[in-house]
Formats: structure tokens, C-alpha cells, sequence
């Protein structure tokens, strides 16, 4: 069997032919840990259960599987592999297996690390065995539900033997309440702007040891650039009750090998479990991060038990403040006008997806508007770095139902444990065009859901902006806008159209504007009181949208149109999009290159106040 990792020993051996920045960050998350782990990357045995009657057949005590399977990959592409030629219509289901000698912990006798497996992301449904027995994960599912973020195991020395045998189900349908983006489901076809379906063993899966009682790999960070105050939300997971010393350092993230810069530390009383616990430190003479400067810090938190032993995670981290206040925008207090680009990565490979990052920044752009759809998380670390602004979306469900809701609100949250971190990440959407919430024009339930989703985020994330419905049919209740920005969709080839489509939306029409209207709910009266944001225009070279432009035609197209939102008092605005993808031919970049087909800087403002 094909190993792509041979380091089976957990220590921190480097592997053949990866690079030193590689092995620095080599897991999919925000947070680093001083450990070992093992990638369990690979070929894996590979198996479709036509009439899902594994479990009845209890394929985890034992199965002939008659294909193997590279993971990471999708179901789609196993499948195709195994020479399935046609694609799932209504329900998949399958099983992958591999065996692993028994680790030696690096840290082994001193009692206080266990092993702990962990999918980078993987589902819709996922299942897992170990040695036939079936694990529950660290919040105890039996059964994980999700597609877009991480999950954990903590494996138990009893449970392990000298050869180890992990067993995987998955199992993902067309059900229409489940969160999918713009993949294919039973309300909408593959085909325009709907996409195959790419599910099932999508990250990497890997082995690490970590502490018994420990700090996990979810910070949240919120700043207050007035005084420099930092807000670290933190998660400790605690087997052994007792007293414990958490205890911060944040270092200049280019010279960690010096002092810390600040430092604190914080006495807790802890039950054994989970507990969140928000506390606050002042970094004096701070830099804030900015796309012109994007300026990091290093945070080392340590949970230190009765006996003085440490267990830490590592993250970088930087001061910013985001706000909407009146006709715009402000970025640590300072107006900014978001020249933003619609991206949607699909499968691109993280390697096609740095190319295009890049090529988004060549465009001008500060703001990617990240559509609808899970992504590799090492792209928030990138933004980070470069120094773009994300707006993230939240994987749509395509029905509006309370089940659907539910489901909403499970993948919401899971984001936000994994991305509260990034001072890149500004803006979220709730919901997208209303895609999952079809009848929130109509259905009080569902708007008393998004309300209160909205509220939560101010709450809980003050670090964010939060659009309820991007394109239109904003929640307006008691003449109060339930979205911190009023978004607008306009799609027009016509130069005329356009200016007045622009004249009309910031003179507060309502209706006539975009496709539905852009309030539901009470009436409201715009009067500028929140920052107006095209945030879809263009589409050049899409049919739907105006028929095939060669790249000379789109350029000046995109100027003109351009210049007219510049005119006027429009807080930022944002083009569709960056590549190719499917049926959407619309792209300004070369997915496999990361080429650009127009000139560069072609996205990027004038200067002017």
C-alpha cells in the first residue's frame, strides 16, 4: 500500500522531499501545534455499498474491497477510478479501510499526551472505526454530520494494537435541506451556475499526539485598536479536573526568538470537558493589520497544570477593527473602498489556488469574496499574509424548512470555531439570494431565524460584518435593517442600464432594481444609513449574462462600468469573477496557470477620497 508519509514513529523526522516551509505548517488550520502527527494520506481500500447494507453486514469487522482509492479525493473521482462511469443520483454510500502500524509517542512516560485522529473535512455523513469499534467524536457523535470543516477522535491506548485498522463510511445525498453551495441537489440541476457534486474524503486525515489536558485549535480573536486590547477566545479540553494557569506570550511574528511583547496569565478552575473561556490582553504600541500592511503577531498560549507542565498551540494573529458607518466602510477607523472579486476555487488544488490569490491582488482587488462553498482553510492564512480582505459565505441549503435552518445554523458555528482568527476574514453572509430561504418575503419563521442569527454574530463576533441575504430582499424590522450592509446584485452588458441601475439604487429605490426587491419585512428607508455594496456586477462572457467578450471588449467594459460606481456613493463593489468554473465562463484568470486574460490593476480604484 502506498504511503505517502512513512514517518511512523510521531516524531518530527522530516519526510522525503518535503520542504522546510512545508513541515512549518503542514496541517489544513489556523493553529500550530509543538507535536508529532502522522499523515494518514494515501491509498486507502475503496468500496461503494450500492445498497447500503454495510453496517448490517458489519464491513468494519471485515471486508473484500475490490478498489483502493487516493484520499484526499471525492467520491466522484473514486468512483470513476473504480471504473463507476455513471455519476449518484439520489444517494451515495462507501467505505474506505487502510491499516497503520502502532505510533510510539515522541513524548512517551510522561503520561500526559494521547493520540487524537482528525479529518481536515469529510461527509456529508462519516462514520469511523478503529479496530472495529466505532468512535464517537470529541463533542460524542457517533455519526459526524458536515462537509466544509475539521473533526476529531481521541484515541484510547486500549483500543490500539500493534497493526491498526481505521474503517471510514460516508455516505452524502441530494437532499435539498443539507448546507451544499452551489453543488447540484433535488431543487437544482447540475448545469448554469449549479455545479457537480464534490463530496466525500476531501482533506487530509492525520494522527497527532496531543496533551490529555490542553488548549484546542480553535482561537477567536477579537481586537479594540482604540487601546489596543486583544479579546482571545479559547477552548480548553480538560480530562483531569483541577486548577490550572493559562498563560499567554505574543511575540513579533518575525522575531519570536526575543522576548514576548506582552504576556498574562489567567487562573482557572476547570471540570473535566470543554470550556470556553474569553480573556483579554493588552499588546502595547501595537501595529494594526491592514492590505497595505498586513502586520502579524504570534500568540503561544500554554494551559499549565498543578504540576507546572505546559501544553501549548500556536497561532498568528493581527489588530484590526472593521465597521459600517454610514455611506462606508471603515477599516481601523479609516474609510476604505472595497474593490472586491467574486472566487470560487471548486477543486482547485491549494497550489492553483495561491496562483489565483495572487493573481486577484495583481487585479487590484483588497476584498475576495469567497462564494458559497467550503474551501481549504490554509487559504484564510494566506489572506492573512498578503493581505486581502474575505468576505466568507455560509454553504447554502436550497430549502427553506426548520430542518434546513438547523442545519444552517450547525455549519455556521463550525465555521466559526475554525475562523476567528483571521484578521483577513471582514464579512460573512448569512444566505446568498436567498437560496434556502425562498420564502423569507413570505415566512416570518424564517426571518425571525436570520434576525437571529444576526443578533448572535453581533454578539458572539463583533469582529465581523454580517449580511443576512446578499443581493436583495433584505430583512428590514421596525424600519431597522437587519444586515450591517445593503447588498445589490445588478447584472447588465448595457452602459446605459448600468448608470441607471447606479442612479436609482443610491437615490433608496427599493424595487426595480436588482431582481426581487431589496427589502422584505417592514418598510425601510434607506437615507444612507448603512454602506451600499454592489456585491455582483459584470459577469462579461457569461451567456446569461450578456453573451461572450473577448478580452479586449471586457477590459473596457470593466473600466467604464467602473468608473461609474466610483461616481457615486458606493462603498465598495464586487466583480464576477475571478476563474472559470463548469458552465460559468466568465473568468478574468486562468484557473490552471494563473495567468490574467486583462490587464492588471484593472480592478483597482482611482485615488480619491
Amino acid at each position: 500500500m502506498q504511503q505517502l508519509h512513512p514517518n511512523y514513529s510521531l516524531t518530527r523526522t522530516k519526510a522525503e522531499g518535503t520542504t522546510k516551509e512545508e513541515f512549518i505548517n503542514p496541517l489544513p488550520r489556523a493553529v500550530l501545534r509543538p507535536n508529532s502527527f502522522m499523515l494518514l494520506d494515501g491509498e486507502w481500500n475503496f468500496a461503494v455499498d450500492t445498497q447500503d447494507d454495510g453496517i448490517t453486514q458489519r464491513w468494519y469487522l471485515g471486508h473484500q474491497y475490490a478498489s483502493t482509492a487516493l484520499w484526499p479525493g471525492s467520491i466522484e473521482e473514486h468512483m470513476e477510478a473504480a471504473g463507476i462511469k455513471e455519476r449518484w443520483q439520489d444517494k451515495v454510500v462507501v467505505w474506505y479501510e487502510r491499516e497503520f502500524p502502532l505510533p510510539q509517542l515522541a513524548e512517551n512516560g510522561n503520561g500526559h499526551s494521547l493520540l487524537q485522529l482528525t479529518f481536515g473535512a469529510c461527509g456529508y455523513e462519516t462514520m469511523v472505526w478503529l479496530n472495529g469499534k466505532l468512535l464517537k467524536t470529541i463533542e460524542g457523535e457517533e455519526v459526524h454530520h458536515g462537509e466544509y470543516t475539521s473533526f476529531s477522535y481521541e484515541l484510547h491506548e486500549a483500543d490500539m494494537r500493534m497493526m491498526n485498522r481505521i474503517t471510514v463510511r460516508i455516505a452524502d445525498t441530494m437532499d435539498a435541506d443539507i448546507p451544499r453551495g452551489k453543488q447540484e441537489s433535488h431543487v437544482y440541476k447540475r448545469g448554469g451556475i449549479w455545479y457537480q457534486t464534490y463530496t466525500g474524503a476531501v482533506r487530509s486525515i492525520w494522527l497527532e499526539t496531543v496533551e490529555r489536558n490542553r488548549l484546542r485549535s480553535r482561537v477567536g480573536v477579537v481586537s479594540i485598536v482604540e487601546d489596543n486590547l486583544v479579546r482571545f477566545n479559547l477552548t480548553t479540553r480538560v480530562q483531569d479536573p483541577g486548577n490550572y494557569i493559562l498563560r499567554l506570550k505574543i511575540y513579533n511574528r518575525k522575531h519570536t526568538d526575543e522576548a514576548p511583547i506582552a504576556s498574562d496569565e489567567f487562573p482557572l478552575k476547570l471540570d473535566a470537558g470543554e470550556k470556553d473561556q474569553r480573556v483579554v490582553v493588552e499588546v502595547p504600541d501595537a501595529k494594526y493589520w491592514a492590505p497595505e500592511d498586513p502586520n502579524l503577531y504570534v500568540l503561544i498560549a500554554e494551559l499549565v497544570d498543578e504540576s507546572g507542565y505546559a501544553a501549548s498551540i500556536e497561532t498568528h494573529f493581527g489588530l484590526r477593527k472593521i465597521e459600517a458607518r454610514g455611506c462606508c466602510v471603515y477599516l481601523n477607523n479609516k474609510a476604505v473602498y472595497l474593490d472586491g472579486i467574486l472566487y470560487q476555487p471548486g477543486t482547485a488544488t491549494y497550489d492553483e489556488i495561491k496562483s489565483h490569490m495572487y493573481a486577484m491582488k495583481k487585479l487590484g482587488c483588497n476584498l475576495v469574496r469567497i462564494h458559497i462553498a467550503g474551501v481549504d482553510p490554509r487559504i484564510y492564512n494566506l489572506a492573512d499574509k498578503m493581505g486581502l480582505l474575505l468576505w466568507v459565505e455560509v454553504p447554502s441549503p436550497h430549502s427553506s424548512t426548520q430542518r434546513s435552518r438547523a442545519f444552517h445554523r450547525e455549519e455556521l458555528l463550525r465555521m466559526l470555531a475554525l475562523i476567528g482568527t483571521h484578521p483577513s476574514v471582514v464579512i460573512w453572509s448569512l444566505y446568498n439570494e436567498d437560496w434556502g430561504a425562498q420564502d423569507i418575503a413570505t415566512n416570518p419563521d424564517t426571518r425571525q431565524y436570520i434576525m437571529d442569527m444576526y443578533h448572535y454574530m453581533q454578539i458572539a463576533h463583533p469582529q465581523f460584518l454580517v449580511v443576512d441575504n446578499d443581493g436583495w430582499q433584505h430583512i428590514s424590522y421596525t424600519g431597522r435593517l437587519k444586515s450591517d450592509l445593503l447588498t445589490a446584485h445588478l447584472y447588465t452588458p448595457d452602459l446605459e442600464r448600468w448608470k441607471g441601475l447606479l442612479d436609482e439604487i443610491v437615490s433608496g429605490k427599493m424595487e426595480g432594481v436588482a431582481a426581487f426587491p431589496l427589502i422584505v419585512g417592514d418598510p425601510f428607508f434607506f437615507r444612507r444609513q448603512v454602506p451600499l455594496i454592489v456585491s455582483e456586477w459584470g459577469g462579461f462572457g457569461f451567456s446569461d449574462y450578456g453573451g461572450p467578450k473577448d478580452s479586449d471588449e471586457r477590459t473596457m467594459l470593466i473600466k467604464a462600468f467602473k468608473e461609474e460606481l466610483r461616481k457615486r456613493p458606493i462603498a465598495g463593489d464586487v466583480y464576477t469573477q475571478a476563474t472559470n468554473i463548469e458552465d460559468e465562463r466568465n473568468g478574468l484568470i486562468d484557473a490552471k496557470t494563473g495567468e490574467l486574460s486583462v490587464p492588471e490593476g484593472l480592478l483597482k480604484s482611482a485615488n480619491r477620497p
